[in-house]
């Protein structure tokens, strides 16, 4: 008996070839990742629901996990603050905006404070 993975199955039922869609999703991947010049990323100050705590948040980052959490740990050590990165947004502890921006204008990021 020939054992099918779910993939496989799929395609069989719906006559698709599925080599051809995992092949251009990992070149939109890699086309979009890497490149700081091609991103437009937003810092913003943010306090609503922190008990009116500043933090600053960049958004709209476009990369893998691990190039978002490297460039959060970069901002955090060069402001000397707190902070986290999950779902393509990196938070940072304080106002940090206009020194954020000249530390990802260096980076060759293209920012823009809101």
């Amino acid at each position: 008996m020939n054992s099918l993975d779910w993939k496989d199955k799929l395609a069989q039922t719906f006559n698709v070839d599925i080599s051809s869609i995992e092949d251009t999703k990992v070149e939109e991947n890699e086309e979009n990742t890497g490149m700081p010049t091609k991103q437009n990323v937003k810092i913003m100050l943010d306090k609503r629901n922190r008990n009116g705590k500043a933090v600053t948040l960049i958004v709209d980052f476009v990369g893998s996990d691990e190039a978002l959490k490297e460039l959060a740990k970069e901002l955090k050590a060069q402001c000397g603050s707190g902070g986290s990165a999950r779902c393509g947004e990196i938070l940072i502890q304080g106002d940090f905006r206009n020194k954020i921006q000249t530390i990802l204008t260096a980076k060759g990021y293209k920012s823009k404070i809101i």
